[in-house]
């Protein structure tokens, strides 16, 4: 009966015992917490986390409460992240019951700024626990360390800004036209017709083209019949009227001593021109004409058709087939310009003798951005009202990594004409100063220009749109286009893009050696980091923190480059 009583007894103290084991929290292990992504990641301006953590059984009182709560800790400041409430199941609140005998599952979502210092950082996951109103300590747990920042690397600054185009042409290519009316059914040239103004004028534009030594000139007849009468005759009288007026001109271009080549042909129905008439005109029915002229393409069937329209025959006849009765000449005049060794030489030693057109074309004959900055600042002294010329100035302010200058000058294109070339310049000034809304605005109105799809890739990485930015970007050949590549994990595709970059800088190396360091290739991260700290050693302290290479993090080639 003793021993009965000394049973019970060891029962009872054992169940007080695992009782008081189960009334307070004990620290949880680090196992039951997971953290993704390993390491971090900045994605559009953020480092996000997903925390997924595992309360076990019997860990959890019925009367606890805990907040829990991520922190971001880095050199000089933390972040902390959303705080998550969980309860026992005897608690009155609205956390999360995780129930004391089966425990539970918890996904903890919280996002940081980024700041550039988090690229070296440890997060932590902190508790605040109660029992009641008694508050029980609990140790923060380490679950994570570094944030990888590539997408950090994305430079607006680096894009080239649209150019408002020049309308230099080196070959200006004019076309003059004078006519020669004929009487119905008659071919011959009347002297009233020889002696309008108009002809003189046409015959003196020929012969000063043809003395110019800057202008070639070619001469052109295009006889016509209208298209009433008949094939046949209309085919003989066309005929006839071209052979008459050519050789008239040949005589008169003899007399003038113009060289000139002359080409003749003749169009036996003018049914082109006819129809070209009717629609200027307001003559009734004109809706009934034109879909005759489409339903019939037979010219005697068409002929016939109209001339059943009584009701506006008589007006066609008198108002629009006598314009047909013609011979046209078209002299073809082709402007020589000066050649890009005269506009480059002129633009410096006497840029008043050009134009405003020769001016801009001038800054595209060099790659010098000194020069082009000169030029340009002639051309707003000399034409202070082009808006071209201040959008091209703030270009070259934007290149030189003077956004605010250059924020001014396209403002102040945009105050004559609200051009698609400064509102994408003004987008990109944005993404530059990180005003992603306002930047969109702007390139809102930038349609047209080719420089769009590399602003629009540009505001796709900031807002972690890789796959949209590789599209948005195209065939563009550039550190940012390949970055975007590179983000979606398109490794081939974006070496290939830094290969054909034309000006490879400090960052198109850096970017070839992370993703040497993602493909695991060593050669290629030494080979590329040498030659990215070479054009800028500020890269190396930034490569001996960046988690891309912290596989080499113990190598000593890489330990060589970057120290």
């Amino acid at each position: 009966m003793y021993k009965k009583i000394a049973l019970y007894s060891f029962l009872a103290v054992t169940a007080g015992f695992l009782a008081a084991c189960s009334s307070s929290l004990k620290p949880l292990a680090a196992d039951y917490i997971k953290a993704e992504p390993q390491p971090l990641e900045l994605v559009a301006g953020k480092v996000p986390v997903t925390i997924n953590a595992t309360f076990p059984a019997n860990w959890f009182n019925k009367k606890a409460t805990l907040v829990v709560t991520p922190v971001l800790r880095y050199d000089g400041g933390e972040a902390w992240g959303t705080s998550y409430t969980y309860q026992g199941e005897k608690v009155a609140g609205n956390g999360q019951v995780i129930p004391q005998k089966s425990g539970g599952n918890a996904t903890l979502k919280s996002s940081f700024d980024y700041v550039p210092a988090m690229q070296k950082s440890d997060l932590y996951l902190t508790f605040s626990a109660k029992i009641g109103n008694k508050e029980v300590p609990l140790p923060e747990i380490k679950i994570g360390e570094g944030v990888l920042a590539t997408a950090a690397l994305l430079n607006a600054g680096s894009e080239i800004p649209a150019i408002a185009p020049d309308k230099f042409q080196k070959v200006i290519k004019e076309a003059h036209n004078a006519d020669i009316m004929f009487l119905i059914q008659q071919a011959e040239l009347r002297s009233s017709e020889l002696k309008k103004a108009n002809l003189a004028d046409w015959k003196n534009l020929v012969a000063d083209a043809n003395k110019a030594d800057n202008q070639k000139v070619n001469v052109e007849i295009s006889a016509y019949a209208s298209p009433d009468g008949g094939v046949e005759l209309n085919e003989k009288l066309a005929g006839k009227r071209e052979a008459n007026t050519n050789k008239y001109l040949k005589n008169e271009l003899k007399k003038s001593k113009v060289n000139a080549p002359v080409t003749a042909r003749y169009t036996a129905q003018d049914w082109e021109g006819f129809k070209e008439l009717v629609e200027k005109s307001n003559i009734q029915d004109k809706k009934l004409i034109l879909s005759v002229l489409s339903m019939y393409k037979d010219s005697e069937r068409r002929e016939r058709e109209i001339k059943n329209i009584s009701s506006v025959y008589s007006v066609l006849a008198d108002e629009i087939l006598p314009q047909l009765r013609r011979s046209r000449l078209t002299a073809n005049i082709e402007i020589i310009g000066k050649s890009d060794e005269e506009i480059s030489k002129l633009a410096s030693s006497n840029p008043k003798s050009l134009n405003i057109e020769e001016l801009l074309y001038a800054a595209t004959l060099t790659n010098s951005l000194p020069t082009k900055e000169t030029i340009y600042k002639k051309v707003v002294e000399l034409f202070p009202n082009d808006y071209r010329a201040y959008n091209n100035l703030g270009v070259i302010d934007y290149l030189k990594g003077n956004l605010s200058a250059a924020e001014g000058l396209f403002n102040k294109s945009l105050s004559f004409v609200a051009s698609p070339e400064a509102n994408l310049n003004l987008g990109l000034a944005n993404i530059a100063k990180g005003d992603l809304g306002k930047a969109q605005q702007f390139l809102g109105k930038a349609s047209g220009v080719s420089e769009l799809g590399n602003a629009t890739g540009l505001i796709d990485i900031a807002n972690g749109n890789y796959s949209k930015a590789v599209g948005s970007f195209g065939k563009a050949a550039s550190n940012n286009a390949a970055l975007a590549q590179l983000l979606n994990k398109d490794y081939s595709n974006a070496l290939s893009t830094l290969n054909a970059v034309a000006n490879p800088n400090a960052t198109t190396s850096y970017l070839k050696a992370v993703i040497a360091a993602r493909t695991n290739n060593l050669g290629n991260v030494v080979s590329n980091l040498k030659q990215a700290i070479r054009l800028d050693s500020s890269l190396a302290k930034k490569a001996a923190a960046d988690l891309e290479f912290v596989k080499y993090f113990a190598n000593n080639e890489f330990l060589n480059i970057v120290k």
